[in-house]
């Protein structure tokens, strides 16, 4: 007797959206991309925003469209909202799995090229890493604005934004350093304000900081007044992100006081700045952290 043939079958294809499951089961919000990496566009329901959905907002505004319809904003942890019927065809169409790293409260440093990786690796400090086509993405623990060439070949992906998922990668995440968000500052004007006497400075809060020793404050201020001290030009920007960089580590916590900020402003005047130029800087670095 003949005996029947066995179909052996090819490995199938990783499977975007156990992929998409697994990520939402670590808090992570997914969602698929279509070919080029591009999300899916508005439904007919949602064509042009008509809906009042826009993927510049946080949320996807009013509307309440139950598919994969508003690029990062439809991203989502649910699995039901992930298996419903809506996202069925998304999922079939689908060529990768993205998600929303500020919706996890993540940021991805997203180097573009060699030169990229070259700086990051002078630069910032080591993370978790994830090889990409051209680059690679770091991935550090902690959102934050996202902006497109902050530098050559580098962008910052968080909050408002998707990035594509191309595994857990290498090495231990770490949490976001001032040397990125400082990459969302523009320096400021370089024109000189006439010379004031110099008030009470603006403090960043009173208390003792729920999350910092004291020790590592005192030592954080000494390394902010050397870094201004030792400027070996550029003063004025050199001062504002000092100051920014500060403020971006005890602003919110209110550990620091009048004392600390008046060590910044003697170290700043005593680079030439003017009294008036240190208050301006200080409220400007507030303004930007939105303190």
């Amino acid at each position: 007797m003949t005996q029947p043939t066995t179909i052996r079958r090819a490995p199938a294809a990783p499977d975007l959206l156990d992929t998409a499951l697994m990520l939402a089961a670590h808090g992570i919000p997914a969602l698929p991309l279509r070919a080029g990496k591009v999300p899916f566009g508005n439904c007919p329901t949602c064509t042009g925003n008509v809906c009042g959905g826009r993927p510049n907002m946080k949320t996807p505004g009013p509307c309440q469209c139950p598919g994969v319809c508003h690029a990062w904003a439809a991203a989502t942890t649910d699995p039901t909202v992930l298996t419903s019927r809506p996202w069925a065809s998304a999922w079939r169409q689908a060529a990768a799995v993205a998600y929303h790293p500020g919706g996890a409260g993540l940021t991805v440093v997203d180097l573009d090229n060699a030169a990229a990786v070259a700086w990051a690796r002078a630069t910032l400090p080591a993370t978790q890493t994830v090889a990409t086509t051209r680059g690679e993405h770091w991935i550090y623990q902690g959102a934050m604005r996202s902006v497109n060439a902050v530098r050559p070949g580098v962008d910052i992906k968080s909050a408002m934004a998707y990035a594509r998922w191309l595994g857990p990668g290498t090495g231990t995440m770490t949490a976001l350093p001032d040397a990125v968000r400082a990459l969302l500052v523009k320096d400021p004007s370089t024109a000189r304000r006439a010379p004031q006497p110099l008030s009470v400075p603006l403090s960043g809060g009173q208390g003792e900081c729920p999350h910092r020793t004291s020790a590592y404050l005192d030592r954080g201020i000494r390394m902010a007044e050397q870094r201004i001290t030792e400027a070996p030009g550029a003063v004025h920007t050199t001062v504002y992100r000092t100051f920014l960089a500060v403020l971006s580590t005890h602003g919110r916590c209110g550990c620091l006081t009048d004392t600390h900020v008046a060590r910044l402003f003697t170290a700043a005047q005593a680079k030439g700045e003017t009294a008036r130029h240190c208050t301006d800087a200080w409220t400007n670095a507030r303004t930007t952290l939105g303190l």
